[in-house]
């Protein structure tokens, strides 16, 4: 009896199927349209991401060249200096480096060489600044590549306070934002084992005025940081006033590509052109401050 009546709802089922109504079904296709598109934009991503490793792979295997190197216009007058530790790109006609570029790595970042306060300028460089352009103007003698990441050596020490390495900067500013930046390098090098920098004054700028002998002072300052060997690589870069700057530096962040809009200058060119594309354009100053993502690095 009981099966006769399951027989019957069975033949009830198939003589009535479940009608849908034309609203449903465009939903239905609607549901698995998206789930197609979904799955397939997840499969590039995966394929590029994949891609994206095989080409940094590679671009390590071959070398990623110069980063410290920096294409500057033809315009700008300068003079290429290589000292112990960091390159100085100068400019006889402001008395000051167009730019400072080093590489930074956690050991050195660890030194332990004394301070050298004594500021020189270099004969063999012309144009360079003197102590007395300095003396009494109401502005600090401001590093480009900071003392506290030359104490791996007393030579690079030494060199560093040579004014081709000096700029006019605000007291507010040389002991306030622009150096936290500074500490906040040693911080990163620590995690990802050699980081990239390069800075100096935005000359291109209206400048503040002069000092000494026609030093000029600059109204703006910047500075790029590359980890090259972070998986994937990043970079970031800072403008900063010289003056109060009352801002945070994530609020200071900017993109390496916006900092070449105000300089002029072309960073990390020796770069695979997509890497560098994808890095200059990026930055996220919080995930700077994550620590690294173990998994990836093994890869």
């Amino acid at each position: 009896m009981y099966a006769n009546k399951g027989d019957i709802y069975a033949n009830r089922r198939r003589k009535r199927p479940y009608k849908i109504t034309p609203q449903a079904k465009a939903v239905i296709i609607a549901i698995v349209l998206v789930v197609m598109t979904v799955s397939a934009i997840a499969k590039i991503g995966s394929d590029n991401i994949e891609e994206y490793d095989n080409r940094l792979a590679e671009a390590r295997s071959n070398g990623l060249g110069n980063l410290e190197e920096v294409i500057i216009p033809d315009d700008i007058p300068e003079i290429k200096v290589n000292y112990t530790g960091f390159n100085v790109s100068f400019n006889p006609s402001h008395h000051q480096p167009n730019y400072v570029s080093w590489e930074l790595t956690a050991e050195e970042a660890c030194g332990d060489v004394p301070r050298d306060s004594k500021f020189r300028t270099d004969p063999d460089v012309f144009g360079c600044a003197s102590d007395g352009d300095y003396r009494r103007s109401g502005y600090d003698r401001g590093h480009m590549a900071p003392a506290a990441d030359m104490k791996w050596s007393a030579e690079a020490m030494a060199d560093c306070h040579f004014f081709t390495n000096i700029c006019p900067q605000s007291h507010s500013l040389n002991g306030g934002r622009w150096s936290s930046l500074e500490k906040k390098c040693r911080e990163w090098v620590n995690r990802d084992s050699t980081l990239v920098i390069i800075c100096g004054p935005i000359l291109s700028d209206m400048p503040q005025g002069s000092i000494g002998t026609g030093v000029t002072v600059p109204s703006r300052f910047f500075k790029v940081v590359l980890a090259p060997y972070a998986n994937p690589p990043r970079a970031i870069g800072f403008i900063m006033a010289n003056a109060v700057v009352p801002d945070g530096l994530e609020a200071l962040a900017v993109t390496v590509d916006e900092v070449e809009s105000a300089t002029g200058f072309d960073f990390f060119s020796s770069l695979p052109d997509d890497i560098e594309e994808q890095v200059e354009a990026s930055a996220n100053f919080r995930i700077w401050e994550k620590r690294p993502n173990k998994k990836r690095q093994q890869k």
